[in-house]
């Protein structure tokens, strides 16, 4: 188990303390405009960890208000000396800054502490302006009627949620009690939900879990059974597509998931479809994912983007980095785990198509940080007041990936590698760990492997793997998928070619050809351009399957040819994509291709960002303004 004095962006006194159980008692109020109010308690039910442990150190955010901080005593724990009959003993505290992306908060207790002893903690405090806590305009939702609230605590938000350890060291059940106005229906990340009376929604997570992974969202949502142990939750606008695209999908995952990785601890298994704004593509909180409407493409093209939430139910939230320095723990093991399904499910080319993408992806992030960028490895060391947030890129993911797969090849047997991943997780699970750990266990489970120091191997030693930046030193053999890939790549050449041989290009059919593969034809399209003069208006003609396509990562890939290739009478493409959606992934890449496009492509950012900056998470509007070299407020 790792110390979680090692997190550097925790201002909390963690290390002393163990965090038997957290309770919120919250009550929401949206606003006319702007961000709403939180009003309500968080309880903490504390274990001193260490003799004479002086005051508590929260994590907190200058947005969060303080009203009042107590302890709880009963005649039967014996803690502090409240007053005969008061079962609250009022507390000193007071906000200290920490960094740029929270203050800590220092509640005095009555001293001596011993170790062992029990005490709870009730803080009474204020939220709503803070960046976890996001509020949306009715126009910002799908229905456009009502207003809407969610959480969003990854990697170190939640501390403007509520005042916590706000450290994935730390691991803790929790329970809610949240009461919204009438209309409004209130989710977390709990293993029970249940309506009461005064619109007021009572929450049990029965598993421990880290503090970035306590959710909560509030809005106009309605449910739909898909699957035995899972259903959906959206907009009533959204309701049936997502019951359509997802009926029977979820079980499915699952199923091969607990075959590979061991039992789903979870219970339920539900999904959030989130307003068009939501940031990111999914965030895995456990028993309910929040993904990006995105997803619902229609025809099931992108399901599998479900597969990788579904493998955090493993890696990630059973099993937790220790700090942010380390995230690969969770996207490394992740990316292998959705690989894993994939192939089960896929079958071996489709998963290789599309980790062949990934890797893409890897290759365009090292090329533009170039190789050497202190990001670029798995261990990444973050400076004290450096946002972990601010640390996140592929290489975690990708890099992680090959890492993983360097182990598998070391195992050299897919199913004995696949017992050693059930054997991590059940040694590890409901812990936060290290890649020393982590790596410590493989070496301990594989003793012949270790006996041949598989760890130093000239190039390829662990240590190498963990702390030198650069290009992965061993790469998993995606051969299976060059059946799609060739076809792909033959098309791209003929569509970069001076004269188009139209008659080549006729003879391939894409009309059975997946989300992969055309996304693969699209990236070395996007490789070759800006193609000869006219190809890219011919294409789209060609391909409206592509050129006129719904699904998401077809138009990212669309819309970034469009602007290498500087093709004006398309970029009202680029403005509806940036108009429909706010996902990080699909919004930085366009408008740093735009920024360092033509004047034209500038305008086109400016135009696009001052219209739709309102409707972005406040972190993507941040990163926009980096990019357009616009004021950044608080740096």
């Amino acid at each position: 188990m790792a110390d979680p004095a090692m997190d550097v962006a925790s201002a909390s006194s963690a290390g002393a303390w163990r965090l038997r159980h957290l309770h919120l008692s919250l009550r929401v109020a949206f606003a006319a405009a702007g961000a709403g109010r939180l009003h309500g308690t968080v309880r903490l039910e504390l274990c001193c960890a260490r003799e004479g442990a002086g005051p508590l150190r929260l994590d907190a955010h200058p947005s969060v208000a303080v009203r009042g901080v107590a302890l709880l005593t009963s005649p039967a724990d014996g803690a502090g000396d409240g007053p005969a009959g008061n079962p609250r003993q009022p507390l000193a505290f007071e906000s200290h800054p920490f960094t740029s992306y929270g203050s800590a908060l220092h509640i005095d207790l009555p001293q001596p502490l011993r170790a062992g002893q029990l005490l709870t903690i009730e803080i009474d405090y204020e939220a709503g302006e803070g960046p976890g806590v996001c509020w949306l305009a009715p126009e910002q939702t799908a229905g456009k009627q009502k207003p809407y609230m969610y959480t969003q605590g990854q990697a170190v938000l939640n501390r403007s949620f509520f005042p916590c350890f706000d450290t994935p060291s730390v691991k803790s059940t929790y329970s809610a009690t949240v009461k919204v106005p009438e209309g409004f229906t209130a989710v977390m990340s709990a293993t029970s939900w249940e309506k009461q009376k005064d619109n007021t929604f009572v929450f049990k997570m029965s598993q421990p879990i880290p503090s970035y992974l306590i959710a909560l969202a509030v809005g106009d949502i309605v449910s739909a059974e898909v699957g035995p142990r899972s259903r959906v939750w959206a907009e009533p606008c959204l309701i049936e597509a997502a019951k359509k695209e997802y009926d029977g999908v979820i079980e499915e995952f699952l199923v091969v998931g607990e075959k590979l990785f061991g039992p789903y601890v979870w219970g339920r298994y539900d999904i959030l479809f989130m307003p068009p704004s939501f940031p990111f593509g999914g965030m895995e909180n456990p028993c309910l994912t929040f993904l990006t409407p995105c997803l619902l493409a229609g025809d099931r093209s992108l399901v599998d983007v479900v597969i990788h939430e579904i493998s955090h139910s493993w890696f990630g939230n059973l099993v937790t980095n220790a700090t942010w320095g380390e995230f690969w723990l969770n996207e490394g093991f992740t990316m292998y785990a959705q690989r894993r399904i994939s192939t089960q499910v896929y079958g071996s080319a489709y998963t290789c198509l599309e980790a062949a993408t990934g890797r893409a992806l890897l290759r365009q992030h090292m090329d533009s940080t170039g190789e050497q960028h202190p990001l670029n490895r798995l261990r990444v060391v973050i400076e004290p007041g450096v946002n972990p947030d601010d640390t996140y890129n592929e290489t975690p993911y990708e890099k992680g990936y090959c890492f993983v797969s360097y182990l598998a090849h070391l195992v050299g047997d897919q199913s004995k590698f696949d017992a050693f991943l059930q054997a991590y997780v059940n040694r590890f699970k409901f812990q936060s760990i290290t890649a020393d750990d982590t790596l410590g266990f493989f070496l301990e489970y594989f003793p012949e492997l270790k006996e041949k120091g598989v760890d130093s191997i000239p190039g390829l030693e662990f240590d190498r793997w963990l702390n030198t930046p650069g290009w992965p030193p061993f790469l998993p053999d995606l051969s299976p998928g060059e059946q799609l890939m060739r076809p792909a790549e033959e098309l791209a050449e003929l569509w970069a070619a001076d004269g188009l041989n139209m008659e080549a290009i006729e003879a391939v059919d894409i009309t059975a050809w997946r989300t992969y593969q055309l996304v693969y034809f699209l990236d070395k399209v996007l490789q070759k351009s800006p193609l000869p003069e006219g190809n890219v208006e011919r294409l789209s003609k060609m391909y409206p399957k592509i050129s006129k396509s719904q699904n998401a990562e077809l138009r990212l890939r669309w819309c970034q040819i469009v602007l290498k290739n500087n093709l004006e009478a398309e970029y009202s493409k680029v403005k509806d994509f940036l108009h429909s959606q706010g996902k990080q992934k699909y919004t930085l890449p366009l408008y740093r291709a735009m920024w360092g496009g033509s004047e034209s492509a500038r305008a086109l950012a400016m135009e696009t960002f001052s219209a739709t900056a309102s409707q972005l998470h406040i972190n993507v509007q941040n990163y926009v303004k980096k990019i357009l070299g616009l004021e950044v407020a608080g740096d």
